[in-house]
Order: C-alpha cells, then sequence, then structure tokens
C-alpha cells in the first residue's frame, strides 16, 4: 500500500481541459466586470479598426442592451467565426507582447461577451459587396448569413450576465451602471480627439436620449486635445489649464493641467494615458500628488488629462486584465519627467491665478435678490481671513534650519511710476489690515498680503535650501538597519542627493545601512522607519521624494509664521514692493495651501456689477 495513498482526498477529480464555454466565461470575469467593461472593449475595437465616428448605445444601464456602431473597416465575412474564436487577433502575430500598438491584442473580449450574453455581430468589410452577421447565444456560435449595412461595424450585446446570471447580483443601480458607461466613453474621447463619439441612452425605445455627444476635432494634436477637454471638463478646465509638453530620454509628456486655485474636492479630473491608453496608474497618481504637493492642501486635488508617449517597447500594457494599469521599464525616469514637467508649467505660470477666482468674487460682491441663487465661493477659491499671529521663532525642532528661518516684514521701496500697468498694477489701499487693493489699467486687484508673503517666504527658504543644503544634525548612537542588498544597493547610490538632504547614511557591512546624521529640521525622527520608506520608494519609482516632502512640509510652517500678520499696517512703498515680488516669483498666484492669493476684476466685471454693461 502507498504511505502516502491516505492523503489522497476521495472526492478529488482528475485535472482535465476545460471546454471553450467554460474558459471563455473565465475570461469574461477577468475581463467584463460591469457593462462599462464590455463598452470598453468594443470602442476599443472600433477605434482600431481605423474609425472616425462611434455611436454608442445602452439600455437599463447596460444590462439589457449594449450597441456600438463605428464607420471603421469591418471584418470580412469569412473571419467572423474565427474573430470569435479565443486567442484569435489581427492586432498581433504574437512573437513580441512588448511592441503592442493597438488597444486590443489578447483576442479574448468577443468571445468573452459571447460566453456570458447574447451577441449579434454585423459588419461590411471595405470593399465588400455586402455585409455580413453571425450571432453567439450562450457560448453556441451561429452561422454567417447575408446582412445589410453600408460600412463598418455593429456590435450588439443584450441580456449580459444571462449565462452567469449570479453576476447580475454584483450589478450596481441602472444609473451608476450607465455613469460608468459615460466615464469609459469620456476618457477614450479624450485620447482620439479627432474621433466623434456620441452616447445614447435607448432605454425607452426609438432613438434615446443623447447623453453625451463629442464631434470630431480638428487642427494639430494640442488643439484638437483642447478642444476635446472643453467638451468634456468644461471651458473652465481649458481656461485655467497649462500646455504641457516635455521629453526626456524616450518619454515624452503631453497634455493639459490645471492651477492649483483650479482644485477639486476629489481626484475627479485626474486622466492619465499611455500611448494612447486610458490608465489609472499608481506609479503617475504619485508622481502627480508630488508635483502639486507644494500648491495644493492634502484635501484639495489637481485637474490633469496627461498623456505619457513612449516606445512600446519601454512599457508594458500587458500586466492587468483590463489593461488599467502599465509598468514601464524605468519608472523612475517616467515619475521624474511627469513632477519635472508639472513644476516647470508651474513655474512658468509664474503668478497666474484661476480666473474661477474671479467668476466666485463677482458672485459673492452681487447683492442677493429675493428668490435669486446664493452665489459662494468654491472652498479652492475663497480667500480665508487668517487669525493674527504673534511673531514666532523656529520652534525647537526647527533650530537646525534657523539660518534659514530668519522671516522680515520689510520690503524696499518701489517707485509708483506707470505701475499700474504692471500684472498686479499699483497699490491703492489697505482693508481690514491685510487685504490690499490695487489699480491696473483696466481693472482691480485684491490681494491676500499674508498668503502672498507666505508664498515668497516659501519660495526663498526652498531655494536657500537647494543652494546651501540642509544643516544635519549627528544621532548620539548610529541607527543600524537591516535590509536587502538590493535595497543597501540602491540607498548607497542614492546617498549623495540623501546627503544634501541632511540624511548621511553607509554601508554598515553584511545586510545592514547606518545611519549617522538626520535633517535638524525635523527634530527627532525614526531613522529606521524613514531608511525603510526611502528605501521602498527607490525599488518602486527609482527616485524618493521622502526627507524632501518632510523636510519642505516644516517649511511651509515657517514661512507661514514669518509672514506679514493679518492686522499689520503695510505703507504704500512696502504694499508696492510685495507686489513686484509677487511677479517675479514663481507659484505665487497661490498660497502653499493652493488658495488663492490675490482676485483680479476687470472693468467690464465691475461695471457689470453696476449695471453698467
Amino acid at each position: 500500500m502507498n504511505a502516502h495513498s491516505h492523503n489522497i482526498p476521495e472526492n478529488r477529480r482528475p485535472i482535465r481541459q476545460l471546454d471553450d464555454a467554460a474558459a471563455n466565461r473565465i475570461a469574461a470575469g477577468e475581463v467584463v466586470e460591469r457593462p462599462a467593461s464590455a463598452i470598453k472593449e468594443l470602442v476599443e475595437n472600433a477605434l482600431d479598426a481605423g474609425a472616425t465616428r462611434i455611436d454608442i448605445a445602452y439600455a437599463d444601464g447596460g444590462k439589457t442592451l449594449l450597441r456600438v456602431t463605428d464607420d471603421g473597416h469591418g471584418i470580412p465575412a469569412e473571419e467572423l467565426p474565427l474573430a470569435l474564436s479565443r486567442h484569435a487577433t489581427s492586432k498581433i502575430d504574437g512573437s513580441d507582447l512588448l511592441n503592442i500598438h493597438s488597444f486590443g491584442f489578447r483576442g479574448e473580449a468577443l468571445p468573452s461577451l459571447g460566453a456570458v450574453g447574447r451577441l449579434t455581430i454585423t459588419s461590411r468589410f471595405a470593399g465588400a459587396p455586402e455585409a455580413a452577421r453571425i450571432t453567439v447565444h450562450g457560448g453556441e456560435t451561429g452561422a454567417v448569413e447575408p446582412a445589410a449595412l453600408t460600412r463598418g461595424t455593429v456590435v450588439e450585446l443584450r441580456d449580459l450576465f444571462h449565462a452567469t446570471p449570479a453576476r447580475l447580483k454584483f450589478l450596481r443601480t441602472d444609473r451608476a451602471e450607465a455613469g460608468a458607461i459615460a466615464d469609459v466613453v469620456k476618457r477614450l474621447a479624450m485620447a482620439e480627439p479627432h474621433v466623434g463619439f456620441t452616447l445614447r441612452d435607448i432605454s425607452g425605445g426609438g432613438e434615446g436620449k443623447v447623453k453625451f455627444r463629442a464631434d470630431p476635432e480638428t487642427g494639430d494634436m494640442f488643439d484638437a486635445l483642447q478642444g476635446r477637454l472643453r467638451t468634456i471638463l468644461g471651458p473652465d478646465f481649458t481656461t485655467n489649464a497649462m500646455r504641457i509638453d516635455a521629453e526626456r530620454e524616450g518619454y515624452r509628456l503631453t497634455g493639459y493641467a490645471a492651477l492649483p486655485t483650479y482644485s477639486r474636492g476629489a481626484a475627479v479630473a485626474q486622466f492619465f494615458f499611455v500611448n494612447g491608453r486610458p490608465v489609472r496608474d499608481k506609479l503617475l497618481i504619485g508622481a502627480l500628488r508630488g508635483a502639486y504637493s507644494d500648491f495644493l492642501s492634502r484635501d484639495r486635488h489637481a485637474a490633469v488629462a496627461l498623456f505619457v508617449s513612449c516606445d512600446p517597447e519601454l512599457v508594458d500594457v500587458n500586466v492587468h486584465p483590463a489593461k488599467a494599469e502599465v509598468r514601464f521599464r524605468e519608472p523612475g525616469l517616467a515619475r521624474g519627467l511627469v513632477v519635472s514637467a508639472l513644476k516647470h508649467a508651474l513655474a512658468e505660470a509664474g503668478h497666474r491665478a484661476s480666473t474661477t477666482v474671479s467668476d466666485a468674487t463677482l458672485g459673492a460682491m452681487r447683492p442677493q435678490m429675493p428668490g435669486a441663487p446664493v452665489y459662494q465661493m468654491d472652498r479652492a477659491s475663497q480667500p480665508t481671513l487668517q487669525r493674527a499671529y504673534e511673531f514666532q521663532q523656529p520652534a525647537p525642532d526647527q533650530q537646525g534650519f534657523a539660518e534659514f528661518a530668519t522671516p522680515s516684514a520689510r520690503f524696499e521701496e518701489a517707485p509708483d511710476t506707470d505701475a499700474i500697468d504692471l500684472p498686479l498694477g499699483a497699490a491703492r489701499a489697505q482693508l481690514h489690515e491685510n487685504y490690499i487693493v490695487a489699480q491696473t489699467r483696466d481693472g482691480m486687484i485684491l490681494v491676500d498680503a499674508h498668503a502672498a508673503h507666505e508664498r515668497l517666504n516659501y519660495e526663498k527658504l526652498k531655494s536657500q535650501m537647494a543652494d546651501n543644503g540642509v544643516a544635519a544634525q549627528a544621532l548620539l548612537i548610529p541607527e543600524i538597519v537591516e535590509m536587502s542588498a538590493d535595497d543597501i544597493s540602491r540607498l548607497l547610490a542614492a546617498a549623495p542627493d540623501l546627503a544634501h538632504l541632511g540624511l548621511t547614511i553607509e554601508a554598515f557591512g553584511g545586510n545592514a545601512i547606518c545611519v549617522r546624521e538626520t535633517p535638524a529640521i525635523l527634530g527627532e525622527v525614526n531613522a529606521t522607519d524613514m531608511i525603510r520608506d526611502i528605501a521602498d520608494e527607490l525599488a518602486d519609482l527609482g527616485q524618493s521624494q521622502t526627507v524632501k516632502d518632510r523636510i519642505e512640509a516644516i517649511l511651509s510652517r515657517v514661512a507661514c509664521h514669518g509672514s506679514i500678520r493679518t492686522g499689520r499696517r503695510m505703507s504704500a512703498p512696502e504694499m508696492n514692493a510685495l507686489l513686484r515680488e509677487m511677479e517675479a516669483t514663481p507659484y505665487s498666484g497661490q498660497c502653499n495651501h493652493g488658495r488663492p492669493t490675490y482676485v483680479e476684476l476687470k472693468m467690464s466685471d465691475i461695471e457689470r456689477l453696476f449695471g453698467r454693461s
């Protein structure tokens, strides 16, 4: 008797090959989790077919009907049965999965959809005398039949998940599923601004109700994208967005990013694309957060539409069942490009602030009429009156950086000659011992002096840190941190950069790192946790922001305490000098927390307030 036979369960089944129907239902579970997933696959197929116009229709949130109609080159009649076979595709030859130039490439979408719904494909191949149709019900494929269609392809999916009814229980309300469909369509419409899209709800029958429409845009890449973003995100976004175009070692970043003062309360306006493919990538989201970290508080989120393009061999798109994530060959390079490009654009924006700030100001200033709607500023754009502070010396944990923290409220006198022709104009008054009223040639400026001076001080402190480095404090007993050999190698390679930030490390022998000094401005820190965080960032992204972010958070607080206090009267020369320094300092349009430092009203705006226009 075999000594191990008693370990064999009585109900053990032999290994066997799953039939095609079961395999397709399993594949569908990975690729098609809701109606929006099916729409994504079908619209991507239409785009790969060269469509210039795509019409998407759904009923009951997509649960009972999904239809995608395109004007692409179509599918030859003899290839329709093959299109419904697993791993059958015209988009790759299978020899190189790292050289993907199309949206789809696995050949799983159509057979997966046919396995979980009632699928009908009608297509007329370019140049063919007639169209052809094929149907799949519950995984059973019918015969190819003649059909009537002028051009392109129509894919219709009815009764999604009828073959797997348990999955219907996981779907949300019709309204929620319809919203997810709209989100998918809008993302793909951003990726292809030269293609026209129409989304309709035909739950009530007939032509239905148009829920979204975007006509094909013309012009170059930037003009077309700007037009499409205006349609999808609204004119406020495009008016307040900075054009992004940067390149580094084979990677290019293009698109538009909004000013910090045009921020959102949630990450609902963050759109990323890699080689035209919409993705939700943790690396890119982290890079965006890092780029705006100086300009937004934690409860505010940047609004962007950013496109990373590179040789397909520099990015692996085959790491997620729904292709929603990617893996860069050089993640640190990709992250660094995003951070540096956005910071450069923000610097180029200078003191520019969001136009929505002025719009909110006009709304707040209009007299309230009986029955009229109440106009309120968005939290991101509302100038807040800060409480009066007494000047404080740097706290004990900031003493190591005290040489950079000697704030002053004195400004050199600036001449008033022709100042009204300058961007922020000439100071005319100070209200409530904080707000500066300035006159420009065609309007007026209202400046929050405390917020503006806080930003100016912060930028000076950062500049001094970059020039002089960060003071270090020696640990009484150096900390020894055990790590893997790979982590140690990456940390030692980054040691010179860390030393500039006041963190001194060296090899200790074996699998350990010795931490001898930490940044004085941080006070007491858990060196072991900090080193492990840095090692994780280096492994994941190729670079680390941990120490720099912590130091800049301290600098921001130092800048706040060293700024002009609400309640302090300023002379005219001081006010004008502050305005001139704002004009010369990058990022001065918003304080360290993303709030605006000034609002501008044009004469036309002021005249509208008084009914003059």
